[in-house]
């Protein structure tokens, strides 16, 4: 899942060109002697190096089913969630099929938004999917997606710069603030690109240092205890010390493209940010692709620990063409469609069956990534779960630059959830 934030500012603006696209155009959607028929409309979020593949695929399903048509379209993450909002809410211009982020689920569910997937073709041989990516799918006992890929995040670095430098693989935070002084030494490069736009990154440091955001089970809100402070003083010391650099905007380019060109030694990302990666000069072609390592992401003082991501494929529950958004669905979420994807994209899987597939096994992404996956740190499957990460963002801000200290960070983030989770203590 490639991060960011949900441009709630846009929401307005958006409603003018969201009322162009979506499912409820007069399409009936009703078979015709048992055909599918009509329009399906999917909203996609991936990002620029993976959109091609991914609008091939959804073409795809018009060769089995030459009676639908597939109107695809790209929207970009950071205005995805605002905009289906917008438009479910005003029930114009919506979707049929929208790839969701994980943590959407529950919220759009909880809407109303969403269709219940449960006896319907949408949700083919279950039991074959992840059990940790199942389990974003689902809402108050019942299922409103069907997964798509999961992802992690991971330590991207440059082996030849490594080697360069005299330097391991950074295991912990304290190992990367080292290696990044004989890297500077030695090329005058920085150590590490620090996300400091995006509360997502966070969490590698807050789960490093042993804590969490809730107890979902005890319904606390735990962010703001001491490990919530520790981890905001791991970041800002790694920028303080110049380990490392940040930015308050635009960080998945300004990562992507630091680290690509050599600016960077290391960079926390995920599996969707691989192709773009290959496409920089320091690992362009089969000689560069050999200088990109991954790594698990460094620990804290308390293990080694990153969140689990993805996608999922879900129906909006006013669309005028059900019947063939669940084919739709059961198509880009089956085993076939994910080895294409794996194989185009080295993005992993959700289904079981999938890794053993020669391809997909031997893919060399995909051996580092599935371990890292089993190990991933779930995220809250809350309605609120997206409307988390706000709080976490203006804080990260303000510490970073020096407006708050790592302590007073942590416990504004604590305030703000008790804010927002009435039922929490």
């Amino acid at each position: 899942m490639r991060r960011g934030i949900t441009a709630t500012a846009l929401v307005a603006a958006l409603a003018m060109t969201a009322a162009a696209c979506g499912g409820d155009d007069g399409d009936s959607g009703k078979k015709s002697g048992g055909k599918l028929s009509g329009t399906v409309t999917f909203w996609d979020t991936s990002n620029d190096a993976e959109k091609g593949t991914y609008e091939k695929l959804a073409k795809g399903f018009e060769k089995l089913h030459p009676g639908v048509k597939v109107d695809y379209v790209n929207v970009p993450f950071g205005e995805a969630n605002a905009k289906f909002k917008n438009a479910a809410g005003g029930n114009s211009g919506a979707p049929d099929v929208m790839r969701t982020e994980v943590a959407w689920v529950a919220d759009f569910a909880n809407l109303g938004y969403l269709a219940p997937l449960e006896n319907t073709p949408a949700l083919d041989k279950p039991d074959d999917f992840l059990a940790q990516a199942a389990a974003s799918t689902k809402f108050k006992g019942k299922t409103y997606a069907a997964p798509q890929t999961i992802d992690t995040l991971a330590l991207f670095y440059n082996k030849k710069m490594l080697k360069d430098a005299g330097v391991e693989v950074p295991k912990t935070f304290e190992d990367v603030k080292s290696a990044a002084k004989k890297i500077k030494s030695k090329s005058g490069k920085t150590g590490l690109y620090l996300r400091g736009d995006d509360p997502y990154f966070y969490l590698p440091y807050l789960y490093g240092e042993g804590g969490d955001l809730l107890d979902t089970k005890k319904k606390e809100i735990t962010v703001d205890d001491a490990e919530g402070g520790k981890a905001f003083e791991v970041m800002k010391d790694l920028v303080d010390s110049k380990a490392a650099v940040t930015d308050a905007s635009d960080g998945y380019n300004n990562q992507l493209n630091a680290f690509k060109d050599g600016d960077v030694a290391m960079a926390l990302d995920g599996p969707w940010s691989i192709e773009g990666a290959l496409q920089g000069k320091q690992f362009k072609g089969s000689a560069g692709k050999a200088n990109l390592g991954v790594a698990p992401v460094p620990g804290g003082s308390a293990r080694q620990a990153s969140p689990q991501g993805g996608w999922n494929l879900a129906a909006y529950a006013g669309s005028k063409n059900l019947d063939a958004s669940y084919e739709f669905i059961k198509y880009m979420s089956s085993a076939k469609v994910q080895q294409q994807t794996t194989e185009k994209l080295s993005l992993l899987p959700t289904r079981t069956s999938v890794y053993e597939v020669p391809s997909v096994k031997n893919n060399q992404m995909v051996q580092f990534f599935k371990p890292a996956v089993d190990k991933s740190v779930q995220r809250p499957w809350i309605p609120e779960a997206n409307s988390l990460f706000e709080p976490i963002r203006l804080q990260m801000g303000k510490v970073l630059n020096g407006g708050t200290s790592p302590d007073d960070g942590a416990e504004n983030i604590g305030d703000a959830y008790g804010k927002l989770l009435k039922d929490y203590k």
